[in-house]
């Protein structure tokens, strides 16, 4: 194996492992995909030259006139002075909230760098702020003991402007694969990147990737390399858990960076709703931010991170180092498991708050518990309940012919008016399942005509006689491959009694629109779903 001068010295300096020469198979190492799994939450932070004009990041470069292209290379960068900028400021709120790991995006589309470069002046060494913003903000996650990762965009508008070529994303003539030295301009980015920063836990690649992940592995054996290697649905929570490793990635509002006006922001339970039902389904959440241009944090984003915060100080038992349940949920009730244990946490959603200082009962199908068995909320000590001292809100369970009864009272005053609207979750030791799951994938999806034909194999009932299944659509026309924020159109469904295939016709379909499509089972307890699949009409 003949190897380059600059991976000589990176291996002669310590860099590298000398077993660098040994050419090891490159790839995410299970240990570190591990790893990953138990973080379960991260924080992505978009921001780059144009938060100045409170614009979508880098997309409004496609389709743009000549005019405006020359403006946002030429000038963006110079009134760029983020006199704010706190890292560390970010970083303790972000401990606070329970994130174990930190992406930030060194380069989006737009080319525009956040680190010294020697590839280009398009970045923030030729603005007036002239600060190693990528370097401050690792160090000041790292100091906080949050994990260092960092985005980085194959796609370069930038360079395609300087080479005369159109500005696209996603079409071949861009690709960096088709252009040699878009490629070698990527790959020298990255080895800056991954030599300059001391070890990076993980790093996305929002676009083209083989090529870089294998820079990236060569220079970083234990890097865990996101998107470009895992799953990472964007915008949504699949139907189902995902085999192996995963994360959906979302934003706060529907902006990535900070945008000023008309962006509607998910309300603190929501974000926490998203959270719990990612870990119940086996993903990380990578939930986006949007730092103002002057380095601060938009009002809307602290107060969202500040109700997490105070909900994972309380239960963050239930989403660290966890794995998916059985089933996912149970209605409003959702599960995750401890990874090494016995242990089930049920996290208690719904509209309607527990109110303080009374009792509930949840009843619970999938689960069985036995002799050891204990119930308690996370965060108290079910031994006071403040004011009343003859009450004992200790949990309790009991078992009925309608499944597993859990007792639990709220007992904790976590604010001052006693109202406590997210989830409340209980901790069950000692259980095993109590049900078999039915198993479904969706096989194809067919256009026609006269009529689109969804097809699914059920491929296990599970513990029950029957169940209702048909299929959910929804067109996702021009939207990233990775984004998907369209509802969910349901097909007839029918009683399936012994595995096998399942058909459905569907008419009425749009002409030359793009959906994606799934099968669901219905059972008595909750809802199950075979993958997405897209389908392309005439």
């Amino acid at each position: 194996m003949k190897l380059s001068r600059p991976l000589l010295l990176l291996i002669a300096v310590g860099v590298l492992p000398l077993a660098s020469l040994a050419d090891p198979p490159l790839g995410n190492r299970p240990d570190r995909l591990e790893w990953f799994q138990d973080q379960g939450f991260g924080l992505f932070i978009h921001w780059s030259v144009d938060s100045q004009l409170g614009v979508g990041i880098s997309h409004s470069l496609v389709g743009a006139s000549d005019d405006y292209v020359n403006r946002f290379f030429g000038e963006l960068p110079g009134t760029f002075n983020p006199r704010g900028f706190r890292p560390e400021d970010w970083a303790a709120l972000a401990k606070l909230a329970g994130v174990r790991y930190v992406v930030f995006t060194a380069k989006h589309h737009s080319g525009f760098c956040m680190f010294p470069t020697r590839t280009t002046d398009f970045g923030i060494m030729a603005t007036p702020f002239h600060r190693d913003i990528v370097g401050e903000v690792l160090g000041a996650f790292r100091a906080q003991g949050i994990a260092a990762g960092l985005y980085f965009s194959p796609d370069d508008f930038w360079w395609l402007h300087r080479h005369g070529v159109r500005i696209q994303r996603e079409v071949p003539e861009v690709l960096p694969s088709n252009l040699p030295g878009l490629l070698a301009y990527d790959k020298a980015q990255v080895t800056e990147l991954l030599t300059h920063y001391g070890p990076i836990d993980l790093i996305f690649f929002d676009g083209e990737a083989t090529d870089l992940r294998n820079v990236a592995w060569t220079l970083q054996p234990n890097i865990v390399v996101t998107r470009g290697a895992i799953p990472t649905p964007e915008q949504t929570v699949p139907g189902r858990p995902m085999p192996g490793p995963w994360e959906s990635n979302l934003t706060m509002g529907h902006a990535w960076q900070y945008q000023p006006t008309d962006d509607r922001y998910k309300s603190g339970r929501e974000c926490i709703s998203l959270l719990v039902e990612t870990r119940a389904k086996g993903g990380n959440l990578l939930l986006d931010i949007g730092p103002k241009p002057d380095g601060t944090l938009a009002i809307e984003q602290e107060e969202r991170l500040r109700e997490m915060a105070l909900w994972m100080f309380v239960n963050g038992e239930c989403i660290h180092g966890v794995r998916p349940w059985i089933v996912t949920n149970e209605g409003d009730n959702w599960f995750t498991r401890a990874k090494d244990s016995d242990t089930l946490y049920v996290i208690v959603k719904g509209n309607q708050p527990w109110p303080y200082g009374q009792w509930r009962e949840v009843v619970l199908k999938s689960v069985r518990a036995g002799p050891g068995s204990e119930v308690s909320v996370l965060g108290e000590s079910g031994k006071t309940l403040e004011y009343r001292p003859n009450v004992v809100p200790a949990g309790s369970w009991r078992e009925a012919a309608d499944g597993l009864h859990l007792r639990a009272m709220m007992a904790q005053r976590l604010r001052d008016d006693r109202s406590w609207s997210d989830p409340v979750v209980l901790k069950v030791t000692h259980v095993t399942p109590a049900l078999v799951p039915p198993e479904i994938d969706t096989t194809s999806a067919e256009a026609g005509p006269p009529a689109a034909v969804f097809t699914a194999d059920v491929t296990r009932l599970g513990d029950v006689p029957s169940l209702q299944v048909g299929f959910e659509y929804r067109d996702v026309t021009g939207q990233d491959v990775h984004e998907r924020v369209g509802p969910w159109i349901r097909t007839e469904f029918a009683g399936v009694v012994k595995p096998g295939s399942v058909r459905r016709e569907v008419t009425g379909l749009a002409p030359d629109r793009t959906y994606e499509v799934r099968a669901v089972a219905l059972h008595p307890l909750l809802n199950f779903y075979g993958q997405e699949i897209t389908l392309r009409t005439p």
